[in-house]
């Protein structure tokens, strides 16, 4: 497997035979929070503006050498919305007093991201349909991380007021 490979797979959880979308944006949320035990949100953030923007390039040098668009096993796209959702969650989380709000932030966030992804409402949809290469395979998982990150704080809102 080459790296390029390696990368927009995101190790291989890409290749999953069943439903790699999900199987990729559960290896990213494992990812994600343990490495948001390691490293602070700030540097967290930096790490996923990277992979959004290195995940531009690389999609775009395996489409060229592929001739297709937007192949199932490529799961790059997910870890960077996965985990724009999960800083949105965390952040959260942070400041709520309430038991168990990190882990169900976390569980939210899964959730909420896979909403916006699968269903591709509005401009993620037209992204998704209208944008070619690494921009567009990336773009609509960007903006359904946002979408999703606003869900689960909205949510984890509510929970606040359930949990006090």
């Amino acid at each position: 497997m080459t790296l390029n490979r390696l990368f927009i797979t995101f190790g291989g959880s890409g290749l999953s035979p069943k439903a790699p979308g999900t199987v990729g944006s559960f290896f990213a949320l494992i990812v994600g929070v343990a490495l948001l035990q390691l490293i602070p949100m700030q540097t967290f953030f930096m790490l996923t503006l990277f992979i959004t923007i290195v995940g531009i390039f690389e999609i775009n040098k395996y489409e060229k050498i592929t001739n297709t668009h937007d192949d199932k096993s490529i799961v790059i796209d997910e870890v960077s919305g996965m985990w724009i959702t999960l800083m949105f969650a965390i952040a959260s989380a942070n400041k709520m007093s309430y038991e168990y709000a990190y882990e169900i932030a976390i569980i939210i966030s899964f959730g909420a991201f896979r909403l916006f992804d699968i269903w591709k409402p509005s401009i993620i949809g037209k992204i998704d349909q209208k944008v070619k290469g690494g921009v567009g395979v990336m773009g609509d998982d960007v903006v359904a991380g946002l979408a999703g990150g606003m869900l689960t704080v909205i949510l984890l809102e509510a929970f606040k007021y359930i949990f006090n």
